[in-house]
C-alpha cells in the first residue's frame, strides 16, 4: 500500500474539513444564538467530551471497527468540530478566514510533501513534538491565569511550529503503516485522516490568531 493511501486520507481529510466549516459557517448565518448559547455553557463541555470520545474511540478501535463505522465516526467528528467553529465565524470576517485557510492548505501541502518524500526518520521528532505539545497546554492553562497577550502570540508561534512538524511525522506514519498492512486500507483512510485533520484545524486557528482580522 504505502504512499498509495494518501489520496484516500487527503480525500477523508478535506471531507472532514469541508463538513466541518460549513457546519460552522450555517450556523454562524443562521443560528448564532444557538452557537453563543452551546460555547457559553455546559454545551461546550459536552461538545468537547463527545470529540474527545470520538478521537479515543477511533483510535483505539480502528483495526477492529468497519469501514462504515470509522466513516460515521469521523464524519460525526467533523460535524460535532464545526459546531465550535461557528464561533471562528462569528469573530472574523468571512474574507480573512477564506484567506488564512488558503495560507494553511499551502503549509500543510508543504510539510505534508516533506513528510512523504524525506527519507530521514522522524520518530524521534514526533516524540519531541508531543512533548512539547504537553509542555505547552500547560503554558495555556498558566496564561489562563496570567491574560498576558505577548506570551499568547508567544504560545501561537510555538504551536504553529509544532503542529507543521507533526504534518510531516503523521504523513510518515501513515506510509509507515500502510506498508506494514496492520489495518485495512478504508480503515486506515480515516485514521491518517482524522491525524492530518487535526494538524490542519490546529495549524489553522493559530495561524488565524496571529493574522485574523476579527470583526
Amino acid at each position: 500500500m504505502s504512499k498509495q493511501i494518501l489520496p484516500k486520507v487527503f480525500t477523508w481529510m478535506f471531507i472532514g474539513l469541508l463538513v466541518t466549516f460549513a457546519v460552522g459557517y450555517i450556523l454562524a448565518t443562521y443560528y448564532p444564538y444557538t452557537v453563543l448559547n452551546i460555547v457559553s455553557g455546559w454545551g461546550l463541555l459536552i461538545v468537547v467530551i463527545i470529540e474527545i470520545a470520538l478521537v479515543i474511540f477511533l483510535s483505539a478501535r480502528i483495526m477492529k471497527m468497519s469501514p462504515v463505522t470509522a466513516r460515521i465516526s469521523f464524519l460525526l467528528y467533523s460535524f460535532v468540530t464545526g459546531i465550535t467553529f461557528g464561533t471562528i465565524f462569528l469573530a472574523y470576517e468571512l474574507t480573512s478566514i477564506i484567506y488564512v485557510f488558503l495560507i494553511t492548505a499551502v503549509v500543510f501541502a508543504i510539510f505534508a510533501f516533506i513528510g512523504a518524500v524525506t527519507k530521514v526518520d522522524l520518530s524521534k521528532l514526533g516524540t519531541f513534538l508531543f512533548m512539547a505539545l504537553i509542555a505547552v497546554l500547560i503554558c495555556i492553562v498558566v496564561n489562563i491565569f496570567l491574560q498576558n497577550s505577548t506570551f499568547d502570540l508567544i504560545i501561537s508561534i510555538v504551536l504553529i511550529l509544532i503542529f507543521i512538524g507533526l504534518t510531516a511525522y503523521d504523513v510518515q506514519q501513515i506510509i509507515r503503516l500502510g506498508k506494514l498492512n496492520m489495518i485495512n486500507e478504508d480503515n486506515l483512510a480515516i485514521y491518517g485522516a482524522l491525524d492530518l485533520y487535526l494538524d490542519y484545524i490546529n495549524l489553522f486557528i493559530q495561524l488565524l490568531s496571529i493574522f485574523g482580522e476579527r470583526k
